[in-house]
């Protein structure tokens, strides 16, 4: 009895199709046609774009943008701000600083807290009187760097610092300008005493030196100059001798004759008379 020949289509050794689509390669498989072609369900769940940004993570807080981001609150744009603060304690003192990559609101609120502490703790010591003045001169370069950022264009992670009131709105600024008034006085006034006292003028603008002859001038007598007209350094000698070059005379109704010189106060015997110097010709 013979076998009958299985119809192609239930042939024992014929591979079924793969449920996986083949990928494309140099030699590609034809499914013969009508053959079932496998499809992918849709997933229950599909994912979604998220509808706020990632948070803040490594490398995504402040200062990962364009530029450094402010230390306190993260907002850009940023510099790096030094301001420098001083204590007086009697003896001992105190050498302050803050210094990091701050933004104009948190480097404005920094320099006026420490401005503010050093006008009013910078005082109380003998060589803190000297320093105190530096200090705060120095961080007017700060304040100037900070006054150059633009006010923060990006968000802040965290508040920042409260500028608050200006120096000279607080009690502090306020108590701290009078020893600095007081030592700014002292220091316009000791070059000027130094130059009044220095320059010996009378109140006809002439210079003069301290005279070496003390002795008061006698009406009558003949007097020498010393030095060069208009500076007088005068003392009394003979009217023979060869010295003479005045004679010491007393003005008339308050006034000297003419192309006489007149003395300057001091060589009177009162210091308040004036004498009148006429030439004398040798």
């Amino acid at each position: 009895m013979s076998t009958p020949f299985p119809h192609p289509a239930q042939h024992p050794y014929q591979q079924p199709p793969s449920p996986y689509p083949q990928q494309p390669g140099p030699y590609q498989h034809r499914q013969p046609p009508g053959s079932y072609q496998h499809q992918q369900p849709p997933g229950p769940y599909q994912h979604q774009p998220a509808p706020y940004p990632p948070a803040p993570g490594p490398g995504l807080g402040p200062g990962s943008g364009p530029g450094p981001g402010c230390e306190v609150c993260g907002a850009m744009p940023a510099a790096p701000v030094t301001v420098r603060g001083h204590q007086g304690m009697v003896v001992i003192m105190r050498f302050l600083r803050r210094g990091g990559v701050l933004c104009r609101t948190c480097g404005l609120a920094v320099f006026r807290q420490m401005q503010s502490d050093t006008l009013v703790r910078g005082w109380w010591g003998a060589l803190s009187m000297l320093i105190t003045p530096v200090v705060l001169l120095l961080n007017l370069g700060a304040l100037a760097r900070i006054r150059k950022l633009p006010p923060p264009a990006t968000a802040a992670w965290r508040p920042p610092l409260d500028p608050g009131r200006p120096l000279l709105r607080r009690p502090a600024g306020l108590i701290g300008l009078v020893p600095l008034t007081a030592l700014a006085l002292v220091v316009i006034a000791v070059p000027v005493l130094v130059l009044v006292g220095g320059s010996t003028e009378e109140g006809s603008g002439v210079k003069f030196q301290p005279r070496k002859n003390r002795d008061p001038l006698s009406v009558g007598a003949c007097a020498h100059n010393d030095r060069e007209w208009p500076h007088q350094d005068l003392r009394n000698v003979p009217c023979d001798s060869a010295d003479a070059q005045y004679l010491i005379t007393e003005p008339k109704d308050g006034y000297c004759a003419t192309g006489d010189y007149i003395a300057h106060l001091q060589y009177s015997v009162d210091g308040e008379s004036t004498l009148c110097l006429h030439p004398v010709k040798n």
